[in-house]
């Protein structure tokens, strides 16, 4: 293949690639981009504002550079971009376990300015974002809501506060994830199940969900009909209400959340973010997987009003556990196993313990395909691939990359998967040892095909 030195593209459309079966990347048609965030692709942990886990970019490809280790002292589940092009690594410390934000050059790959924040839950600051001007929207540990702007003078890079909106939560409870609605207010929902949202003044608007014993352990999603949010009971489509004080339940639809947290999940619930697909619009379903036991459904809902479109059980008896959130595009859902995954953190607060109390890695992924008009959800095909990482489809290569895990955990490769027949297309060694664990945390790639993949140690980058 031919090489060329790394770097920063700009960001523009891509012409998708053909599908081998029907309904593939090729057939879908895109969500609107969300005009209050930043590229598709790069500007959450999850690509976009359906967090659908696509990508407009080709990935690194079968043929890549060495991965390159890129030393942090922290653990790196959020690798973001803006339209500047600089990446933003938010990694939790060792030493104090709080989190940082690392503004990283995008052709070396080294840091030139770091910004600390304090500490807070587990979750907070995990589901940032980075807005339309390039300023990444995080939460710190006293509950307030800050807009980091970074920039350069003639000293060097540095990473400023621009905006803090202080959100006073009882105490006790903490924002877990933050996200941009299609209305102009920052949505955000908290670990003791409330959600609201931040005006563009300034003004803070919270509401409780459920009757009051429901919790929030994973990312929200937008789509121009509202705010999607799945608690550890149901799932809640929400809007502003029309005088901009409050906030309205368009539906709620709870699912079986079974009788206690699986092993290699991190919440007594679903653990998906829920995500918004669909041919026609990028955003006419939701889909999330349930808790149920033995094996969890997947669970696919219309939109507009909250109807059941359909469901099927996921995977088998002895992998049905998810703590990733699903891939969707076109008519496509693809589920990653990590039923006894072992996370070093094993659960949020409150989590309860896991029953059974341990299980072996079972790893496997599978792809459903939807109908949306006959109500109906097929699965295409199931595979053993030990993924490790949330998967991300290329849509213009058409191919899902993840992380495989072998030797029980001493050798971790970049796998490319044909979404077709989920067959393994090729790999690349990315590390040894458990400094190399990819514990689970979703890869971004960027416009000119790098693909950065937190671990343990930092990240890790694989390059065309």
């Amino acid at each position: 293949m031919c090489r060329t030195a790394p770097a920063t593209a700009l960001f523009a459309l891509v012409t998708l690639a053909a599908c081998v079966v029907p309904a593939g990347p090729a057939a879908a048609t895109a969500m609107p981009p969300n005009p209050y965030a930043g590229p598709d692709g790069t500007w959450n942990m999850h690509g976009d504002a359906g967090a659908s886990d696509t990508t407009p970019f080709e990935g690194p490809g079968a043929d890549p550079w060495p991965a390159q280790a890129v030393p942090l002292p922290g653990v790196c589940p959020t690798i973001l971009s803006g339209s500047d092009g600089m990446v933003q690594a938010l990694c939790t410390e060792y030493l104090d376990r709080a989190p940082s934000l690392y503004l990283l050059d995008p052709t070396t790959l080294l840091p030139v300015a770091r910004r600390h924040l304090s500490a807070g839950s587990l979750l907070g600051g995990v589901y940032a974002y980075v807005d339309d001007r390039s300023r990444l929207v995080t939460v710190d540990g006293s509950g307030s809501l800050l807009w980091l702007a970074h920039s350069k003078s003639l000293l060097g890079w540095s990473i400023d506060v621009e905006r803090e909106v202080p959100v006073n939560l009882p105490d006790g409870d903490a924002v877990t994830t933050v996200g941009p609605g299609y209305d102009a207010n920052v949505w955000f929902a908290t670990a003791r199940g409330r959600a609201g949202y931040v005006t563009p003044d300034g003004d803070v608007v919270t509401a409780g969900l459920g009757a009051g014993d429901e919790k929030v352990a994973n990312s929200i999603s937008s789509a121009p009909s509202g705010v999607a949010v799945t608690t550890d009971h149901a799932t809640y489509l929400l809007r502003a209400d029309e005088d901009g004080d409050g906030v309205r339940t368009v539906w709620r639809q709870a699912y079986d959340r079974g009788t206690a947290r699986k092993p290699g999940q991190l919440s007594h619930g679903s653990g998906s973010t829920p995500t918004f697909f669909g041919e026609r619009t990028g955003a006419d379903l939701v889909v999330i997987t349930d808790n149920a036991s033995p094996r969890e459904n997947l669970l696919v809902y219309r939109a507009r009003d909250g109807q059941e479109v359909c469901r099927l059980p996921i995977l088998t008896d002895e992998s049905s556990g998810t703590e990733n959130s699903p891939v969707a595009w076109g008519s496509s859902v693809y589920i990653a196993s990590t039923y006894g995954y072992p996370y070093p953190a094993q659960a949020t607060e409150d989590a309860g313990e896991s029953v059974p109390a341990e299980a072996d890695f079972a790893g496997g992924m599978e792809r459903i395909d939807v109908d949306e008009e006959s109500g109906t959800c097929r699965s295409v095909w199931r595979n053993e691939v030990p993924s490790a990482a949330v998967p991300r489809l290329s849509r213009a290569e058409d191919v899902l990359y993840t992380v495989s895990r072998h030797a029980d955990g001493l050798n971790w490769r970049l796998a490319r998967i044909d979404p077709a027949d989920g067959e393994i297309l090729s790999e690349t060694f990315l590390g040894l040892g458990p400094l190399a664990n990819t514990l689970q945390m979703v890869g971004t790639i960027l416009p000119d095909g790098t693909l950065l993949q937190g671990t343990l140690a930092g990240l890790v980058a694989v390059r065309r």
